[in-house]
C-alpha cells in the first residue's frame, strides 16, 4: 500500500475498533469476536509502528472509555493503566530477566477496586476509563465471596476481577429474552455489577477474585506474600504461580491445560514482578505500567467444512442457529459444532452448507467460527419451528436479527411460559417454582395454562412426589384458586406475549376499557395509537391473538377465570387525566417505582417507559444527572420533577 492507502486503512481500523471497544466496554455487547478484534488491533499497531503516526482515537493509545450511566462517578486516586500484551513465551522470559515473577489468570470479567476502612467495606468502584469509575458499593455487597468485614483495621485498597461462571451464565441467560440476552459471561457480569437495583445483582451469583493490593500492609515487599495475607483475611484470590525464566514455560502450559477445565472465562495470563519496591522504581509509559505484561492465549485455528445448520428452539422462543461441521481437533478436544448466536451472524458470515470455514475456541473454551473462506450463503432461516410447526417470525432487535417461534404453547417454551405465568407481576402463584413446573410437565400434569386449574385431578400423585405433602399441595392449589379472579392487565402480562410488560399491559387494558374481546380483535394500527405502545409491541399483540393455537387455549383458559371489575373513578378525582409520565432512578417517598406508577394511574395519568414528544413529565430525583432520559427530556423541553415536586403537584 502507498502512504495514502495506508492512512485510509488506519482510519478505517481506528473507527471500527473504537466502535467495537465502546460496544464491549460500555454497552455490554460485541460487534466482533475477540479473535477478530485482536487481529485488527495487531494490524493497526503494526501500521502505526511502520508509519510513526497514531491517529486520534486509536485504541492502541486509549485506556477505556468515558463512563455513561446513572451510577455515581468516582475519580480513582491513581490512574489505572492497561497492560502491554504478548502471545510469545520468549517475550515473557525476556520481561522477567533475573527477577522472580507472579503468573496468574487474566480473568475475563469486570475490574473492581474495593476500599476497606476500620475493617469494613466502604466503597467499590469499577475501573471505568481508568481515571473515573462508577460506584457499585451496594452491588458489591451482594457478591458471593466478598467479605464485608475483615480483621485488618487499617485502610486497605484492593483490586479484583468480578466474574460470573459459565454455568451461572447459561442458567441466567436462558431466562432472558431477545435484546435482554447476553453474548458471554463477561457482558452479563458487567451488566449485573452496574445494575441500579442491587437485588438483581444478588441473583446473578457474581464472584470477586482479588489480584492486587493497592494500599495496605506496607511492611511487606512481596506481591505473592500479600496475596497469601489477603487469603488469610477471607478474600478469594486469583490462582497464581511463582515463576522464573527457568520454569515459566511449564507454568504457562499448566494454566493452558487448566483453562479448559475451569468454569470461568480467562483470556490469558498476567505476569508481574514479585518485588514491590523494584516494581515501583520502574514507573510507567503513557499507557502501560512497566512492572507487568499480559499473555494472550494463542488461538489454535483449524479449517473445516460446514455439514449443516441446526435451528434449536429455546425456552424463550428464540431459535438459535448452530453450525455443524466436520470434526476437528482444537485445544486437545474434538469439536464439531459452534453456536452462530443469531440470524445476523449467519448473514454476515454468509454461511452456506459445504462452506470452508476456520474455527477456534474463544478463551480456549467456546468454539466459534473465525472466518468463512467460501461464503456461499447465507442459508435461508427456517419457516417453521421444528418443535411445534408454528410459522416462524424474524425480528430486528436493537443489535441483531433473530428468528422466533411465536407459539407460547410450543413444548420447547412451556416450562418458562408457566414460570412467567406464575410470577409476581403476572398471576402471582406462590409455590409454582421452575423445579415444580418441570416435574409437572414431565408427568403430563400440565399441557397449557388452562390445565393449571385441573391439577386437583392429580392430587394423590402430586402428594406422593418428593418435596410435596398435603400441606404443600393445599398451599399450591389455594394459590392457583386465588387467580380465578384477576385483573385483566395481570392476565395479559401473564400470557407472556413478547415485548409486552406490566406497564404496556395496563395501558392497553385501560385504552380498551378492560374488554378482552376488543383487545383480541385490535389491529396493529389501533394498538399503536396508544401512548407507550410502539409498532413492535402492537405487532406482537396482534400476532399473538391471531395464532389459532393461542385462540384455542384462550377459549379454555377464560372458562376457568373471570376478570375483576374496575371501579370507575370520579372525574373530579382524576387530577392527572391526560398527563403522561416517565419514571427513572431511585425513589424515596414511595416503596418503589411501581408504587409511584400506581399512584399516577390511580389519578388518571399514564406511565410509559421512554421519553418522547408525548411525555408531559419525567420524574427523576437526580434531575441534574447525565442519563439518557434526562438528556432527552431537556432536548424536548419536558419538565423534570423530583418526587417532592410530584407530591406538591398532586396536593395542589
Amino acid at each position: 500500500m502507498n502512504y495514502e492507502e495506508t492512512m485510509k486503512r488506519m482510519q478505517e481500523l481506528v473507527e471500527l475498533l473504537k466502535k467495537a471497544a465502546y460496544a464491549y466496554e460500555q454497552e455490554n455487547r460485541e460487534l466482533m469476536s475477540n479473535f477478530e478484534y485482536d487481529k485488527l488491533y495487531d494490524e493497526l499497531l503494526k501500521l502505526e509502528e511502520e508509519t510513526g503516526t497514531v491517529l486520534a482515537g486509536s485504541v492502541t493509545q486509549k485506556v477505556g472509555y468515558e463512563v455513561a450511566s446513572n451510577l455515581k462517578k468516582v475519580t480513582h486516586p491513581s490512574r489505572m493503566l492497561s497492560l502491554d500484551k504478548t502471545k510469545e513465551i520468549e517475550k515473557l522470559k525476556s520481561f522477567l530477566g533475573n527477577q522472580l515473577g507472579m503468573l496468574s489468570w487474566k480473568l475475563d470479567g469486570l475490574t473492581i477496586v474495593c476500599t476497606y476502612e476500620e475493617g469494613k467495606l466502604i466503597q467499590a468502584v469499577t475501573r471505568g476509563n481508568g481515571e473515573i469509575g462508577e460506584d457499585v458499593t451496594n452491588n458489591a455487597r451482594t457478591f458471593l465471596n466478598l467479605p464485608l468485614t475483615i480483621s485488618y483495621k487499617e485502610r486497605l485498597v484492593i483490586r479484583g476481577e468480578a466474574v460470573i461462571t459459565y454455568s451461572d451464565f447459561e442458567r441466567i441467560n436462558e431466562k432472558l429474552e431477545g435484546d435482554d440476552k447476553y453474548k458471554n459471561p463477561r457482558n452479563l457480569c458487567s451488566g449485573s455489577v452496574r445494575q441500579l437495583n442491587s437485588e438483581i445483582t444478588a441473583k446473578r451469583n457474581v464472584r470477586l477474585y482479588v489480584f492486587a493490593v493497592v494500599e495496605g500492609d506496607e511492611t511487606c515487599n512481596s506481591k505473592m506474600e500479600k496475596m497469601e495475607w489477603l487469603k488469610g483475611l477471607g478474600f478469594e484470590i486469583v490462582e497464581y504461580k511463582a515463576v522464573t525464566q527457568e520454569n515459566i514455560e511449564e507454568a504457562v502450559a499448566y494454566f493452558g491445560d487448566e483453562v479448559k477445565k475451569r468454569d470461568f472465562a480467562s483470556d490469558g495470563l498476567v505476569l508481574v514482578y514479585d518485588d514491590i519496591a523494584y516494581s515501583k522504581s520502574l514507573g510507567t509509559t503513557a499507557k502501560f505500567p512497566k512492572d507487568g505484561i499480559a499473555f494472550k492465549w494463542q488461538d489454535e485455528i483449524s479449517e473445516t467444512q460446514i455439514i449443516a445448520i441446526e435451528w434449536n428452539t429455546s425456552r424463550t422462543g428464540l431459535i438459535n442457529p448452530v453450525a455443524i461441521f466436520e470434526p476437528v481437533e482444537l485445544e486437545g478436544t474434538t469439536v464439531e459444532r459452534a453456536s452462530l448466536h443469531n440470524l445476523s451472524i449467519v448473514e454476515d458470515l454468509k454461511i452456506g452448507i459445504g462452506d470452508q470455514v476456520t474455527v477456534f475456541k474463544a478463551n480456549m473454551i467456546i468454539p466459534q467460527i473465525a472466518e468463512n473462506l467460501t461464503q456461499s450463503g447465507p442459508i435461508e432461516p427456517p419457516h417453521e419451528c421444528h418443535v411445534c410447526g408454528a410459522e416462524t417470525v424474524i425480528k430486528q432487535d436493537k443489535t441483531a436479527k433473530t428468528v422466533y417461534c411465536p407459539n407460547g404453547n410450543c413444548p420447547a417454551q412451556r416450562q418458562q411460559a408457566f414460570v412467567h405465568y406464575a410470577s409476581r407481576d403476572a398471576m402471582n402463584i406462590e409455590g409454582l417454582s421452575e423445579a415444580t413446573v418441570e416435574k409437572f410437565l414431565a408427568k403430563g400434569f400440565l399441557v397449557d395454562f388452562a390445565s393449571l386449574y385441573h391439577l386437583s385431578d392429580y392430587e394423590e400423585e402430586i402428594k406422593a412426589m418428593e418435596g410435596f405433602g398435603q400441606k404443600s399441595y393445599d398451599k399450591l392449589i389455594s394459590a392457583i384458586e386465588r387467580t380465578r379472579e384477576v385483573n385483566l392487565h395481570q392476565f395479559i402480562y401473564a400470557l407472556g406475549i413478547l415485548q409486552v410488560g406490566p406497564m404496556n399491559a395496563k395501558l392497553i387494558c385501560k385504552h380498551f376499557e378492560n374488554d378482552l374481546e376488543a383487545i383480541q380483535k385490535a389491529t396493529p394500527e389501533e394498538l399503536v395509537t396508544i401512548e407507550g405502545v410502539g409498532p413492535v409491541i402492537a405487532r406482537e399483540m396482534h400476532d399473538y391473538f391471531q395464532l389459532p393455537i393461542n385462540v384455542e387455549m384462550l377459549e379454555r383458559l377464560t372458562k376457568e377465570i373471570k376478570f375483576k371489575q374496575v371501579e370507575k373513578v370520579e372525574t373530579s378525582a382524576l387530577t392527572l387525566e391526560g398527563k403522561t409520565f416517565v419514571i427513572t432512578g431511585d425513589v424515596n417517598h414511595f416503596a418503589n417505582r411501581k408504587a409511584l406508577s400506581n399512584k399516577i394511574e390511580e389519578l388518571g395519568g399514564k406511565v410509559t417507559g421512554s421519553v418522547s414528544k408525548k411525555t408531559d413529565y419525567l420524574i427523576n430525583n437526580d434531575n441534574t444527572s447525565a442519563s439518557s432520559k434526562n438528556k432527552k427530556a431537556k432536548e424536548l423541553e419536558i419538565p423534570i420533577l423530583t418526587e417532592e415536586d410530584f407530591l406538591q403537584m398532586i396536593q395542589e
